[in-house]
């Protein structure tokens, strides 16, 4: 009997042996896939940016936000790059649940949220405690709740779209930003755009990732709609005019504004000319199969003592004077005891791009030292990435001072961001087996 069966099942054997032989010595394959939601709030919600504005709600919608994320799988591990319309990624508390939950519905262990920094979108810092929110700005804390689900959702869908892929970038110096805060010739800044591109097998578009780094706060600060200002503009642009889903991933805004002219005068002046010129560039890149499918990633999260004593209850008051009581309250509940926490960011696609991302407005001059001293072939920075730090400024800007370099703005010690571009450049190192 024992005999009949094993015959009976012997080239069924052969045949599951061959197939676990043949994947177990298969090349992985990289691979890509890309979604897009809405995340615009309802009115009533307050708005996000502006001090002067303190708890006002929005009114309406001017331009949609959305949430657009490509997830990247190199046979092993998958992660999620995604760029927000709002003012900043969510808060820590936040992140945690949404890497949570990437994990367990969509085995996504990595991800990279980044905001656009939009000065009209939602605050989105209130907590469900008493004079965090609760009770007050019950819209806001619901809508929290909602975004993160749809944030969820959007990742899970975009993983549900692997395809095999290519993958390739190109970066021009441009004239499009200008240093806002800085009064000393020259003045420093990163004028680097860098579009990637990622394309099926056979050369069909699955997105284009545009980088730069410029402050969205070209709308009107009285105009109380939701707005996406130039990036969405450019956004949007660019998927009207060749048919190609376009997300962007926010910069070293720190000190960077876009640069208007006659040419691009105004938020859609400036979003249309930008959207037009990525394009040119999306069409110049060739993408390629990479050789080695790989992804490597770190999250690093560091505090330190605020160089704001906001233990002062005058401190803590002019604060609450500047903006809105249960914001300050709600931001003191992430920064607790004098401290100001920062998460960095690295990771490493196929070993040749490098992203890294900082959970701050960091200053250009710092983008800049990484790009100098990666030893990535190709590196961006991303602020706004995973959480939200206040300022990041360089010590040259806080020895200069101003908007952005100093206390009330930037917590963080003196040479915080010079530390964290280092650290990032080490990570980078050993990712690519050499010796730091």
């Amino acid at each position: 009997m024992f005999r009949y069966h094993f015959k009976s099942f012997f080239p069924l054997f052969i045949f599951l042996f061959l197939i676990s032989f043949s994947l177990a010595f298969s090349e992985p394959v990289f691979k890509a896939g890309f979604a897009k939601v809405d995340i615009t709030p309802p009115s009533g919600i307050p708005m996000w940016g502006y001090g002067a504005r303190h708890d006002l709600p929005a009114t309406d919608t001017k331009y949609h936000l959305s949430f657009k994320v490509v997830v990247f799988d190199d046979g092993t591990n998958k992660i999620a790059i995604g760029g927000l319309d709002l003012g900043r990624s969510p808060t820590q508390k936040s992140m945690e649940r949404i890497i949570e939950c990437v994990k367990e519905k969509c085995n996504v262990h990595y991800v990279m949220l980044v905001g656009s920094h939009t000065h009209h979108g939602p605050v989105i810092e209130l907590i469900d405690e008493p004079d965090c929110g609760k009770g007050k700005f019950d819209g806001a804390i619901q809508y929290v709740t909602e975004l993160e689900d749809k944030i969820c959702s959007a990742i899970s869908e975009a993983t549900s779209r692997l395809v095999p892929a290519k993958i390739g970038w190109i970066s021009e110096q441009t004239d499009l930003n200008r240093n806002r805060v800085s009064k000393k010739n020259p003045k420093m800044r990163d004028p680097e755009l860098t579009v990637i591109r990622i394309d099926t097998i056979d050369d069909k578009p699955i997105t284009a990732i545009i980088n730069f780094s410029a402050h969205p706060v070209l709308d009107d600060i009285f105009d109380r709609r939701w707005s996406s200002d130039w990036a969405g503009i450019m956004q949007t642009k660019f998927e009207e005019l060749i048919n190609v889903p376009c997300m962007f991933l926010q910069g070293s805004t720190g000190d960077m504004s876009p640069n208007t002219n006659e040419q691009r005068k105004g938020m859609v002046g400036f979003g249309n000319a930008i959207g037009e010129y990525t394009i040119e560039l999306f069409k110049k890149v060739i993408t390629t199969v990479p050789n080695q499918p790989n992804i490597q990633f770190k999250s690093e999260r560091f505090t330190y003592p605020s160089r704001m004593d906001t233990t002062n209850p005058l401190v803590v008051g002019i604060y609450k004077q500047g903006f809105f009581p249960e914001l300050i309250n709600a931001l003191l509940k992430e920064f607790s005891n004098n401290t100001v926490s920062v998460t960095l960011t690295t990771a490493l696609i196929n070993k040749e791009l490098a992203l890294v991302g900082g959970s701050g407005e960091f200053f250009s001059g710092l983008a800049v030292q990484l790009k100098n001293k990666s030893s990535a072939k190709k590196t961006i920075f991303l602020g706004y990435c995973n959480g939200h730090s206040l300022y990041i400024p360089t010590k040259e800007a806080v020895e200069e001072g101003g908007y952005g370099a100093d206390p009330m703005f930037a917590w963080v010690p003196v040479g915080t961001g010079e530390e964290l571009i280092d650290k990032a450049c080490e990570n980078l190192k050993e990712m690519l087996n050499q010796k730091p």
